[in-house]
């Protein structure tokens, strides 16, 4: 269900429908291509397709378990600040970092379904908001590297594929 599919539902059908827009958006970002170009540095900084998926996965298990559900990012396993969230580990492919977005995704579905929008919660270090506002500051986080992952794509679908090493060089 997409957000013109909800016009005129109440503002939690409304969140949930453009949350889920984006997070389908960035996932499709990486549609068609390959390991190598979903790895490829196109900028100066350490921002890849890949590592995108993998922030905003990151960025979600912290708004969604850590400040909503109340566990600590330490118990979560996950780094510390959000540089450390976009590198990318040796084992890392397109179908694992999308499994965990997924899983995520599905993770933060559970932890908000039955709170509802002003719920105070208090799980963040930086102290306590209502879940409505968490809610705005995932789908701002979403739009914001959606829009980055856009740029990237179109500029890996103008290169094209790396060029193979020549074997006689």
């Amino acid at each position: 269900m997409g957000s013109f599919d909800v016009l005129l539902d109440d503002e939690r059908v409304q969140l949930d429908a453009f949350v889920e827009e984006y997070r389908s958006a960035v996932e499709a970002t990486l549609d068609g291509l390959t390991e190598e170009q979903a790895r490829r540095r196109l900028v100066s900084s350490a921002t890849t397709l890949l590592g995108l998926l993998k922030h905003v996965t990151w960025m979600q298990r912290v708004w969604f378990e850590e400040c909503v559900g109340g566990t600590s990012r330490r118990e979560l396993g996950l780094v510390h600040n959000p540089d450390e969230s976009f590198r990318l580990a040796d084992e890392d492919t397109v179908a694992s970092v999308t499994a965990a977005h997924q899983e995520a995704c599905a993770r933060a579905l559970e932890v908000v379904a039955e709170l509802p929008l002003d719920k105070v919660v208090t799980g963040h270090r930086t102290g306590p908001r209502t879940l409505r506002w968490v809610y705005l500051q995932v789908l701002r986080e979403l739009a914001h590297h959606c829009g980055h992952a856009d740029i990237l794509r179109e500029q890996l679908l103008a290169a094209g594929p790396s060029p193979k090493p020549d074997p006689m060089a």
